[in-house]
């Protein structure tokens, strides 16, 4: 059989959105399968799939980063983050964060931290659910006796949690471009500026709502949490 080469070259929107709606049906799939073995009983491969479904949903940042590659290094580091396991997991404890009380992008910073363990103990768990292995001081670690079922069912809920909630258009992305293209991984203040055009622009175009997902954007972007 051939193998199969890894595109690595530029994508247009319309090819962007097709893999973002791609990868987040796929993360559906995955977490509807980890319900099942969950209620079955079985819990190392139910968690295991909720990290792939996890995987699959982190895909979407990686590809809007992409979008806005700007040189050949930029996008070849993208492509290599989009086929990491630990770079598309780097968003699973946003839950946690926004349950702790998060509720401006400052306070997701910690999910980026390029020295964070969070990602990397997510792919131990998901190797350790999988396979059978000899660790520490000739332990023999066997998946059931290290995956059980809080932990799986909590893994599940929030693979469930980052599932995206709607498709991408070409359109989204063109406008993503726009905005976010000439500011991207500059000043902040700038980046803020562009991300509430881009959101401005998306309402417009009958893309997005107020409040989507229960978020007030403009109190995300500008932390600006008085209602008063």
């Amino acid at each position: 059989m051939k193998k199969l080469d890894q595109y690595k070259g530029k994508l247009t929107p319309p090819q962007i959105a097709q893999l973002m709606n791609a990868a987040g049906r796929n993360a559906k799939r995955l977490v509807d399968d980890a319900n099942l073995l969950l209620k079955n009983g079985r819990i190392p491969s139910a968690a295991c799939l909720a990290i792939l479904s996890l995987e699959e949903s982190g895909k979407a940042s990686i590809l809007r980063g992409l979008a806005l590659a700007r040189s050949a290094k930029e996008r070849a580091q993208s492509w290599r983050d989009y086929r990491s396991h630990t770079k598309k997991t780097v968003n699973w404890l946003l839950p946690q964060l926004v349950a702790q009380g998060a509720r401006r992008l400052e306070e997701l910073q910690p999910l980026f931290d390029p020295d964070a363990e969070h990602p990397f103990l997510l792919n131990k768990l998901k190797q350790v659910g999988f396979y059978t292995d000899c660790l520490g001081k000739a332990h023999c670690s066997y998946p059931q006796n290290v995956i059980d079922g809080r932990l799986a069912e909590m893994l599940v809920r929030i693979a469930e949690i980052m599932i995206p909630k709607r498709e991408v258009s070409s359109k989204e992305i063109e406008l993503w471009i726009k905005h976010l293209g000439p500011t991207w991984k500059g000043n902040m203040a700038w980046m803020k500026k562009a991300l509430e055009n881009w959101y401005g622009d998306m309402k417009e175009h009958g893309l997005m709502q107020d409040q989507e997902g229960g978020i007030d954007f403009q109190s995300f972007i500008h932390g600006d949490t008085d209602t008063h």
